[in-house]
């Protein structure tokens, strides 16, 4: 798919189905995680090939602390281990990562880790990365009023610019695999107006082919924001 003007310029994905994938093989489910890093990694590069600027993944939800112990310490060091190896890379490629959440919840260890990748990746300007790691809307959205509650500025602009990663602008695309019809808490606020595009694929079988179906099945959505087809036609 060629650059083009209709590309949606912030893409969120809910990267669901490592576990299933791995239990479907007998295979322990951090093998799935592991792929699902491989899989992380095709999409971004498709999506800075395509002309995505924005490209949001949901890698560690607020309530995913909930999950085995086992499971979670696996996927923090996943976690560490990918900031680590993907600096360099992500640098070279001009795309700069950024980490959003409640980081208070990660080690001090860990919190240097997600420090140092994203000084190295500061000066990326094709494409913006951004890990959702425990991250919560709710959470969002809560931090955000109090903030600008405690600042005397409780309006829906005030709130807003204070969410996380708010300069990104808001989502065009969400996308989930694995086959679930729901946004699980992610980007609430951001997703407002978002078109959301579902499909049965675990996540580390998407690809960049997978990945240019959604952009396809985005092109051909009309995108109202409460107006009509007639106005939008009218406003050309």
């Amino acid at each position: 798919m060629s650059k083009d003007i209709s590309i949606p310029k912030h893409v969120a994905v809910i990267m669901d189905g490592n576990g299933r994938w791995a239990q479907s093989r007998c295979l322990p489910r951090v093998e799935g995680h592991r792929k699902g890093v491989e899989a992380l990694e095709r999409v971004v590069e498709a999506a800075a090939q395509r002309g995505v600027k924005t490209l949001t993944v949901f890698a560690f939800s607020s309530e995913n602390w909930r999950r085995p112990a086992a499971e979670v310490t696996a996927l923090m060091k996943l976690f560490a281990l990918g900031l680590e190896r993907w600096r360099k890379p992500l640098s070279e490629a001009g795309v700069r990562l950024r980490v959003i959440g409640d980081r208070t919840g990660f080690s001090s260890a860990l919190n240097e880790t997600i420090d140092a990748a994203e000084a190295a990746t500061a000066a990326g300007s094709k494409m913006t990365l951004v890990i959702a790691a425990n991250y919560g809307g709710r959470w969002d959205m809560l931090q955000a009023a109090q903030a600008a509650a405690a600042e005397g500025e409780l309006t829906m602009e005030g709130v807003e610019k204070r969410l996380c990663a708010a300069e990104l602008g808001e989502v065009d695309l969400l996308v989930r695999t694995g086959g679930e019809r729901r946004i699980s808490n992610f980007l609430l606020w951001q997703a407002a107006y978002a078109e959301f595009y579902f499909t049965d694929t675990l996540w580390p079988d998407f690809d960049g082919e997978a990945f240019d179906d959604a952009l396809a099945w985005y092109v051909g959505r009309e995108r109202r924001f409460g107006m009509t087809s007639e106005q939008l036609r009218k406003a050309g």
